[in-house]
This record gives C-alpha cells, structure tokens and sequence, in this order.
C-alpha cells in the first residue's frame, strides 16, 4: 500500500518476539493491521495461538529458574531498567510517530507517552532499590521479619488506547520485582509494542526475560490466561473481557490484577471555578480521543449553573478540532478500528433519543473516511439512559443537572462502574466528605487526571480488582514470605509428655 503518511522505520511485518529472536507463529498465520485514517490495511503482523504462548512461557520459565534476572541484587536490575528508561526517551519522536499511526491519537498526545513509559521504568528502578521490607521485634524473645520474592511469569495483558505507555505500566514493576513477562499486546496496536525488544536487548535485558506473542484475546490471550505456568494475569480493559478472564483463571487460582471499564462523573458545583471546570471536563472526555478509562464521561452539574455550564460546554466542544492524527494542531484524530467507530456511532444515534444533543452527533466535514467523530455533548440525560450508564470509550459525553448534594452523589454512583470522579467546589469540607463517600477508586478535587505513580490506581465495582502502582504493585508481583525466629526460651506447649 502507498502511504506517504507511514511511519519511517516501518518493520516489513510485525513478528513475535520469544527467547530473545523474532519469529513467525507457528501456524504461519497473521492478521492485518488498519490504519485508521483510511482502515486500509498498512502491515501483517503474526497472529499468536496456543503454540505460540506455549513456547513463549516455556522461554520465560526457564529464563526464571535458571537464568540470572530473578537472582540480581535490586540495584543490577535497577540499572538496566534505568538504561530502558533513557532509550525509550531517546525514541520519543519514532514511538510517537508509531503510536499517532497505529492507534489515531493526536500526535501532540502521542509525543508524551514515551516521557511517562520512561518515568515508570525509573520510578520503579528507584523503588526496588529503596525497598524496606516489614520487621516486627518482640524484645528478647522473637523476631519475626519478610522476605519478598518474585512470583515467576507474569502473563500482562494490555488495552490499544495509549497502548506502549500502558505496556510500560505493567512491564516496569513485572521485571523491576525480579519476574520475567510474556506480553501480549492489543491487536488493534500492535505497531509500537515491536519497539521493545530491540529497546530490552540494547539495555541488557537477558534473553528469555520479556516475551511478546501477538495475536487476539480469545486465541493468544486466552491461552496466556489458561497457562498452568503463569501464575499472574495483569489486565487493562473492558469490564467483560474481564469477567471471562476471572473465570478462566479461576481453576488455577491464579493471581489477578484487572483495571476495567469506567462511566467516571465529573460533579460540577456552583461554587466552582467555571472557567477552570469547563476547560478540565472537556478535555477529561475528548483527550486521547474519549478512549480513556477514566474519562469524565458523565457531567453532572449544580441547577443554579446548569442552564450556562452547557450553553459554554457545548460551544467549547464545537470548537474542539478534529483532524489528522500526525496535524500537530489536532485535539481530537481517528478512532483505532472500524469496529470501535461503529460502536461509538452506534451510542451517538441512540443519545439522540435518550438527550437533547447540543454539539457534535455525526462525522466531521471533510471526513468522509476514517474513523473520525465530532465531539458530541448531550445534555439533559437522565439517569436511566443507556448513554448515561454504559461507557462509550469515545469523544460522547452526557450533561445532566441535580439539586441537591445528596442528589449529586446518588447520580455519582448510580452506575456499575466506579474507576475515576472529578469534583469541582470551592467549599473543602464539602470536597473532602464528598469524595469520601463517592464511590472511585479515584477522586480528583479540582483537578484534572493527573497522576502521581506512588498512589495506587485502580477501581471499584465493575471498573476493577485489586490496585497497582507504587507498593501496590511490588506487593502484586512478589510473594511475601514472614521468617519467624525464636531469640529466647523455646514458647512450646508439650504434647503426650512422659510421666
């Protein structure tokens, strides 16, 4: 395919890469990748099976008895996820490229990822050095302290929006904590993950440590989640791919971390700062082009401000550009994949019988291919509408008022979902007590998404299972083992003593 917007260091197909060698599947099979600009096919990559998971857990397993990444000292393994870090940074312009093309996102978008997939790999280099493990002393007579050790293969399964920063989330404390990975990326982006290899080996990663199959969830995800040899399964996507995951590796009591779906609220007092509000919630749904978990994709709004909130909100949304992924200029590129744009089309048709549409609802002028969507508000929704309670994963966001505090936070929680809220008040106590009671896993007071790694993140409800980043994520990816050690008389209760 011609294509002069092809990014420059395009490989001729995307390949497995297992034992430290790219390969083809097994089967030889492949599947084609979109662009989705034009959702002409640009590349083939390898579509992984069974086999191919089989072969690449075989790898890791070894690279993990016998290999020498688990028995690194922590400041060894440090050192090389530092130099990870650095090489990804120095690739910030070809990753962004190839994530822009890959998967849509606005370039500008595109450029940051590789600065955070970076900062992961350092923060967690820095944690694992600086990590204190529990000692509980009971003078002269116990002490009792932890050991933490990596687990084995970690099976990491990852979503297509922000796909290599995400990857990085999962990849930098799996290997930081001594474990070695088998990952198999969305096949929707498979494009950026085939950076890691060459970025793993040129700083000193052993072979057999990261793996990469390809392919899709039912086929190569379902074999990495029934593997009887990996006993973690972290996973990053919709909710019910997540309940398949949990009944499949339910037989093998297999560890799981699951960051799923969100329908996250934005509540909007009257006594917020509007300007900083109405800036904050439209670019909370319409960045990374609405295919964001915690997207603020429901705005509920005090009635006192609600008439002027959604005349602003709705002209700001008109004026949000929609373009070309690789137009610096653009706010808002194409969605991923065909299917995606008909599922996201599909909740803009039914909005406009569940609300009253004030922006956006169609495709964009001058976009008659692709999969390009207006930044589409509806306002006026009611609680019990599908486009108020399902999550959308697009540029759709739902507008409806309340009266009362106690309404607001009914509305909040009225959805299965609980992963992000956004509150907008000038009153603290009100701020902190409603937070308290919403129920997120995350809570943003007069803030936008902004993410300090140290914090743990992760859902309640049907967003989520279990919390990553920070120590939450060592505790995840090791075992803890507690040593208890008698420093005094034996305290021994005897049995069946003798006369």
């Amino acid at each position: 395919m011609s294509n002069d917007r092809l990014p420059a260091n395009l490989p001729d197909r995307i390949r497995h890469y297992i034992n430290g060698e790219f390969v083809d599947s097994i089967d030889g099979d492949t599947f084609d990748v979109l662009d989705p600009v034009t959702n002409e096919t640009y590349i083939q990559a390898a579509s992984g099976k069974k086999a191919d998971i089989e072969a690449a857990v075989d790898a890791a397993t070894v690279a993990f008895n016998e290999g020498p990444w688990p028995r690194m000292l922590p400041r060894e393994r440090a050192r090389i996820l530092m130099r990870v870090a650095d090489i990804v940074e120095s690739r910030d312009a070809e990753l962004a490229e190839m994530e822009s093309f890959d998967s849509g996102l606005p370039i500008t978008q595109a450029k940051g990822q590789a600065r955070r997939a970076a900062e992961n790999f350092r923060f967690f280099a820095d944690l694992i050095v600086a990590q204190t493990d529990d000692s509980f002393k009971v003078p002269g007579r116990q002490i009792n302290y932890v050991n933490r050790k990596p687990i084995g293969v970690a099976g990491l399964i990852t979503p297509w929006n922000t796909p290599f920063m995400l990857e990085s989330w999962k990849l930098a404390p799996a290997l930081a904590t001594g474990n070695t990975v088998v990952l198999k990326p969305a096949e929707f982006t498979p494009l950026s993950a085939s950076l890691w290899p060459g970025i793993f080996e040129e700083a000193g990663v052993p072979a057999g440590v990261f793996n990469l199959v390809n392919g899709f969830g039912e086929s190569a995800g379902d074999a990495l989640v029934k593997h009887p040899d990996v006993p973690l399964i972290s996973f990053t996507g919709e909710s019910r791919t997540g309940q398949i995951i949990f009944g499949n590796a339910a037989p093998h009591l297999k560890g799981l971390s699951m960051e799923l779906g969100g329908k996250s609220p934005a509540i909007v007092f009257a006594d917020a700062d509007l300007d900083e509000a109405i800036n904050a919630t439209i670019f909370g749904v319409f960045s990374l082009n609405g295919e964001r978990c915690t997207a603020g994709s429901r705005i509920l709004v005090e009635r006192s401000i609600y008439d002027e909130f959604v005349e602003r909100y709705a002209a700001q949304a008109k004026r949000v550009k929609v373009g070309l992924p690789s137009d610096p200029a653009t706010e808002v590129g194409a969605l991923v994949h065909p299917e995606h744009f008909e599922k996201v089309m599909s909740y803009v048709e039914l909005g406009k019988s569940e609300g009253r549409l004030v922006a956006g609802g169609g495709r964009p002028e001058g976009f008659e291919n692709g999969n390009f969507v207006q930044p589409t508000v509806f306002a006026d929704v009611p609680a019990d509408a599908r486009i108020f309670q399902e999550e959308i994963f697009g540029p759709v966001v739902a507008i409806t008022p309340f009266d009362t505090e106690d309404e607001a936070l009914e509305l909040a929680n009225n959805t299965r979902y609980g992963l992000a809220a956004y509150v907008w008040t000038g009153d603290l106590k009100r701020a902190h007590n409603f937070a308290q009671n919403v129920e997120a896993g995350m809570v943003w007071l007069n803030s936008n998404n902004v993410r300090d790694l140290r914090t743990p993140f992760g859902g309640v409800k049907a967003s989520g299972l279990g919390h990553e980043g920070g120590y939450r994520s060592i505790d995840f990816y090791t075992d803890q083992q507690a040593v208890h050690i008698n420093l005094g008389e034996v305290h021994n209760p005897v049995f069946g003593k003798q006369d």
